[in-house]
């Protein structure tokens, strides 16, 4: 009887649960199907085929208006669906939950609702169709795509651009920021012979420059060489260094690796031979010698056991191996270009950012070690001066160097650093500058951008927009599509700063006017502009909000960069190229081991595919249960072996 009045208890708490989860859940239904003259408008705007999407993006995101996460674990308490994986079809979603939880409260069955137009097949069915209309059909085994940024290089070597098609690429970008036409149309030429041998095809995406924010130029530093052989733990010389000597006249690269590459006369050279000793003072004053190594027609090997500095001007003695008393005519080291220029910042230096491109200075001292003259550095967008606020942030090269706004004059800006290593870093020219909190007013296409435009337009599949920041932003570039007569040129959109992370659904809902659409989450510059910390988090509802907009997303910035650059991956580059399995597309950057890069990433897609498809786990058979159940076997028996 207890049994029964205790179960009776139960029924009737879970019956009123459902009742208040219920009310709940109904009010924010009311909220997402609530329509207005406005939103209709916004509707009407977007490409047919995006009219459900955008309808659905629109009901997701005033469900993400409430704060849902007590009413989600109440939701799991009941055994129901917690809307966790509702971005497809979330009204679909929704109303299936209230009309279980109407059963669970003993409610007769609701007005009989249309049902909706988007349901869970059709949610998910919009996705792959729109990623397939995008970035081409998937390879076989591997829903996610990749793609790969190619080289100046690929223009002259097919051999690259046909092996990347073979391990896997999908999608060939091209990054409008370097080479030019010229360049560009040898790239896609490559591709198509390469399609055409292997039977394969790959969409040809170009990517505009957009506006270039950048650190000016430094003065060079001292034309000046530093000749170092490598040693041990104690010191010791375990290998020479390499130096390369060359004609002053016509210089030669090395045909192999060199530590230092010195020009010197052509005649003086070409009397070298192998086992000659070169003697010289360097310019620290120290008695240092080389040794000839190795003789061919375009230069000399030589090999040095000691650390050598040489200047243009040193000067070089040959002595003999067979004569030493006799020692030929002295030479001078040729020309050869300073070192490149940096300027080395601690936290609480103050640096000057000047409008002008004149070349940036380190700061100079006293002889009591106090500044006499801050360092200075341009800036190669001087209008963005106009936008800036003191107590505004400031970085430099990828998020190396952080500071602090302090004044702003007609001329310059002074910067107190307040992020660098405890040892100083070097900010060199043509590095990154980004004003996460600064609202600037730059266009995202620049001149050149409308210029490199019309060939993008004739010669690829898919154009990208670089720092897309507002709606305007996005419309720009379809009022100069149209101009050039290709309305119907699949975009996608970078998202790499702040305001474009914060813009992005009006963004998406303009963009959608087209009839094919992406997102990049350029993980690099939009790490500097909502701190590294919050990555993770922005990159996360990025992915929410286009896969409620059926939108793809193509995942990128530095993923298994180290493979890519170095031949060797990181545990952490593979984790994170994993998880770029709940994008529609994973981008490769350029390096000398990109071919490798593209077949570990194919390898590692294809095995996260069986585990998961975007936030949803598959559960597949798992081999682990079938090693723990013959564990459990074998226990048992030894078990039962020693009770007997």
């Amino acid at each position: 009887m207890n049994d029964v009045a205790s179960a009776r208890e139960s029924g009737d708490a879970r019956r009123h649960e459902a009742k208040e989860i219920l009310a709940e859940l109904a009010t924010v239904r009311s909220a997402m199907v609530a329509g207005t003259p406005a939103l209709n408008r916004l509707l009407s705007r977007v490409h047919p085929g995006y009219r459900e999407s955008a309808r659905n993006l629109l009901q997701y995101l005033a469900l993400r208006r409430h704060d849902i996460r007590p009413l989600q674990i109440r939701l799991a308490a009941l055994g129901l669906s917690s809307l966790g994986r509702a971005e497809p079809h979330v009204l679909a979603t929704v109303e299936t939950v209230i009309d279980v939880l109407r059963q669970l409260a003993g409610r007769r069955p609701g007005r009989k609702r249309s049902a909706p137009k988007l349901d869970f097949a059709e949610g998910r069915k919009l996705l792959d169709e729109n990623t397939t209309a995008l970035l081409g059909d998937a390879t076989p085994g591997r829903s996610v795509r990749i793609m790969v940024t190619l080289p100046s290089e690929a223009a002259h070597d097919y051999l690259l651009i046909h092996k990347l098609l073979e391990n896997g690429m999908d999608c060939m970008r091209i990054n409008c920021a370097h080479d030019d036409p010229e360049t560009w149309s040898s790239m896609i030429t490559h591709l198509r012979r390469a399609e055409e041998t292997l039977g394969r095809k790959a969409t040809v995406v170009m990517d505009l420059a957009g506006p270039k924010l950048r650190t000016g130029p430094v003065e060079p530093g001292a034309a000046v060489v530093k000749i170092r052989p490598a040693r041990d733990a104690f010191g010791r010389v375990v290998a020479p260094a390499r130096v390369w000597l060359t004609s002053d006249a016509r210089p030669e690269a090395s045909p192999s690796f060199a530590d230092a590459t010195v020009p010197v006369p052509a005649e003086w050279l070409a009397e070298l031979r192998v086992g000659d000793r070169l003697v010289l003072t360097d310019v620290r004053g120290s008695k240092r010698s080389l040794k000839i190594a190795d003789s061919c027609a375009d230069g000399c090997w030589a090999e040095a056991i000691r650390t050598i500095y040489i200047a243009p001007g040193t000067v070089l003695k040959c002595r003999r191996l067979k004569k030493e008393s006799d020692v030929d005519p002295a030479v001078e080291v040729g020309v050869f270009p300073p070192a490149e220029g940096s300027l080395t910042l601690h936290s609480g230096d103050e640096l000057v950012v000047t409008r002008d491109l004149v070349p940036g200075r380190a700061a100079s001292y006293d002889s009591a070690g106090r500044v006499l003259t801050p360092a200075t550095i341009g800036c190669t967008i001087a209008e963005v001066f106009d936008d800036v606020r003191s107590g505004e942030p400031i970085w430099f090269d990828d998020g190396k160097i952080g500071g602090v706004v302090e004044r702003i004059d007609d001329e310059r800006v002074s910067v107190r650093i307040t992020r660098a290593r405890v040892n100083g870093e070097k900010l060199r020219g043509d590095k990154g500058i980004n004003l996460p909190e600064s609202r600037l007013k730059l266009s995202a296409m620049t001149p050149q951008d409308v210029r490199d435009l019309e060939f993008v337009a004739k010669h690829a599949d898919v154009v990208e927009l670089s720092f897309a920041n507002s709606a305007r932003d996005v419309a720009l570039l379809q009022k100069h599509l149209k101009r050039l007569g290709q309305s119907d040129l699949k975009i996608v959109l970078k998202i790499e700063t702040r305001r474009g992370f914060e813009n992005l659904p009006e963004m998406l809902l303009t963009a959608m006017r087209s009839p094919c659409c992406g997102v990049m989450i350029a993980r690099g510059d939009l790490a500097v502009e909502c701190g590294f910390e919050r990555l993770a988090e922005v990159q996360e509802e990025i992915l929410w909000i286009c896969e409620a907009a059926h939108v793809p997303v193509i995942w990128a910035t530095q993923v298994l960069e180290s493979l890519a650059k170095d031949g060797m991956p990181s545990r952490a580059e593979i984790t994170d190229a994993a998880m770029g399995d709940r994008a529609e597309c994973v981008m490769l950057n350029k390096g000398p081991h990109v071919v490798s890069a593209v077949r570990v990433l194919d390898q590692i897609l294809r095995r996260m595919q069986a585990h998961q498809t975007k936030k949803r786990a598959m559960l597949r058979e798992l081999r682990l249960a079938h090693v723990f159940s013959e564990s459990e076997k074998s226990a048992a028996r030894a078990a039962s072996q020693g009770g007997s």
